[in-house]
């Protein structure tokens, strides 16, 4: 299963240039997107599953040109929107049972039996028969993840899917997502949380006001943060110009001060210790520090 996005623009009808010549090969596995509100990630998203046309480009997904097979796409394509919706009069099964047919799953026998079985890997079978607008929050985004799933689609897509979860359905979430990559899927999580990419994906792309400005696996961008983030130990007194001066990822109150994780060369007069760079500070740095640099 492979994704070739080539040279891919869209330029809205008042002008904005959502995306720019956007260049991308994904292969099986996670692949993550990561990018802040409003970089284009899911103008590209809606893009890729056919609910918008791009300005130009191409798109081939496992052989298929998107431009001339959308139906053939389409049935090989699950998606998670970041605004899901369903049927509030619904029950789960029922609206579960209603993807199912979308998606090209005949058989009523054979459905049953994929969705039983889709509930129970959700965690959701005990609440089969309760209306899906009673469901929680939580439970809510369960099911948006099982009816892209339901069928076996090869292309995966998941718009900002942890969004307004608690800690708990976060982390329930991204084992499900990793379950299903084992597969011979590609499944593109799409998000603006740092912590969704450096837990599930080995391979990822930052995405910047609609370009494509890193693409590798996350310890390769985070290399490049190395030498470039620091603890600095600063007084009651420095706080203020601290958080003035630098790019300030984390403030935790120590005893007389405060321990700030700044990006910076250097830290001039205050003292400091370097520190080790996860994936969050080398996305700071990058998107923040080297890119302003080359502007």
């Amino acid at each position: 299963m492979e994704l070739t996005i080539k040279d891919l623009c869209k330029t809205y009808s008042n002008g904005h240039r959502a995306l720019k010549s956007v260049d991308l090969e994904i292969t099986n596995g996670m692949f993550g997107l990561l990018g802040a509100n409003g970089a284009g990630k899911s103008t590209l998203m809606r893009i890729l599953v056919s609910l918008m046309e791009p300005s130009s480009g191409t798109i081939t997904i496992d052989g298929f040109d998107l431009s001339k097979h959308r139906k053939e796409v389409r049935t090989m394509t699950g998606y998670l929107p970041q605004d899901f919706r369903f049927f509030p009069k619904l029950k789960t099964w029922e609206f579960l049972d209603y993807s199912a047919q979308l998606g090209g799953l005949k058989g009523k026998s054979k459905r049953s039996e994929a969705i039983d079985e889709m509930l129970e890997q959700v965690g959701l079978y005990e609440v089969r028969e309760r209306y899906a607008n009673q469901l929680s929050g939580g439970m809510k985004r369960r099911l948006g993840i099982a009816q892209a799933l339901i069928g076996e689609p090869k292309l995966i897509i998941v718009d900002e899917p942890t969004t307004g979860l608690d800690p708990d359905e976060r982390i329930r979430f991204r084992n499900l997502l990793t379950k299903v990559s084992n597969r011979d899927v590609i499944i593109i999580l799409s998000t603006h949380i740092v912590g969704d990419i450096s837990s599930t994906c080995n391979q990822m792309a930052l995405l910047r006001r609609g370009e494509v400005v890193f693409r590798g696996a996350p310890e390769d961008l985070i290399k490049e943060a190395e030498g470039s983030v620091w603890r600095i130990q600063a007084t009651l007194e420095q706080f203020d110009e601290v958080n003035t001066n630098y790019n300030v990822i984390s403030t935790i109150p120590s005893v007389g001060g405060w321990d700030i994780e700044v990006i910076a060369s250097d830290t001039g007069k205050y003292p400091a210790e370097p520190i080790q760079p996860n994936l969050e500070h080398a996305y700071v740095y990058y998107m923040e520090h080297f890119l302003e640099q080359a502007i």
